[in-house]
């Protein structure tokens, strides 16, 4: 949302105070700001919830392509192994969906119907813009025939731009003020209108790391060899290695 006053020339006399100016610009910046924050924070929260969804499937993925590994037809070990980390995959994508599900309902719709307001704001402005211009152009004659000889023409025109003026004034000066009202109120709202969207957010990740939590400590506990450390297993993996490493088929020429 941009706003960019349309060039006229100006009257001598200033029709708008200037702090009423800065009072508009400032409360409207705000709302531009505003409104540049809300795209953004939609954007991010689409691409993070893509991301969630694009590793779950990745992992159950994973997890099927190795029960079709034909090691897990002749190691029951492995077979075992393979199964539960395929159970936890399955399960994690689940949850991991519905977060996902409970994020797009509560947070970024929500966030895209408060987006939608802001074209009928920017709207408003551009209408309070051209009333402006249309007020300073009508004040421009006015001061024009104020200023030349009052001859019978001359002042039968200064009468009519004048009549010409006061509706067109009454109509900028409504819509400042109706302006200079609401945006600060709307401002204000955002407070309102997100906070139940951020505490379900926070809700929805505390239930999946919650679950995601019992789901690895389970696996963990169907996995692990008692006594084995992460070094140990790190060493038997590196003695295996060098143990393939001396196969004449993989030897260095």
């Amino acid at each position: 949302m941009s706003w960019i006053p349309f060039k006229i020339g100006q009257p001598k006399k200033q029709i708008v105070p200037k702090t009423v100016e800065r009072d508009f610009e400032r409360e409207y910046g705000k709302l531009q700001q505003l409104e540049d924050q809300t795209k953004k924070l939609q954007k991010d929260l689409k691409k993070s919830t893509d991301a969630d969804l694009a590793m779950s499937k990745s992992a159950v993925k994973i997890s099927a392509d190795l029960l079709s590994n034909p090691l897990c037809e002749q190691d029951q070990e492995f077979l075992n192994m393979v199964t539960a980390l395929d159970t936890a995959m399955k399960r994690m994508d689940a949850f991991n969906q519905e977060k996902v599900n409970q994020i797009q309902k509560t947070v970024i719709e929500p966030l895209k119907k408060f987006g939608s307001v802001f074209p009928s704001l920017n709207m408003a402005v551009k209408r309070r813009e051209q009333a402006l211009q249309d007020y300073k152009r009508l004040q421009s004659k006015v001061e024009k025939y104020e200023e030349k000889e009052k001859t019978g023409p001359v002042l039968a025109k200064l009468h009519q731009v004048r009549e010409e003026l006061r509706p067109v004034k009454d109509d900028f000066e409504a819509k400042n003020r109706q302006l200079l009202e609401e945006m600060p109120r709307f401002y204000s709202s955002r407070l309102d209108y997100f906070q139940p969207s951020f505490e379900s957010l926070i809700r929805a990740q505390v239930v999946y790391y919650t679950e995601m939590h019992k789901i690895f400590r389970d696996l963990t506990q169907q996995l692990d060899q008692p006594g084995h450390t992460d070094e140990q297993r790190e060493q038997e993996n590196e003695t295996k290695l060098s143990e393939l490493r001396a196969l004449s088929i993989v030897a260095d020429d």
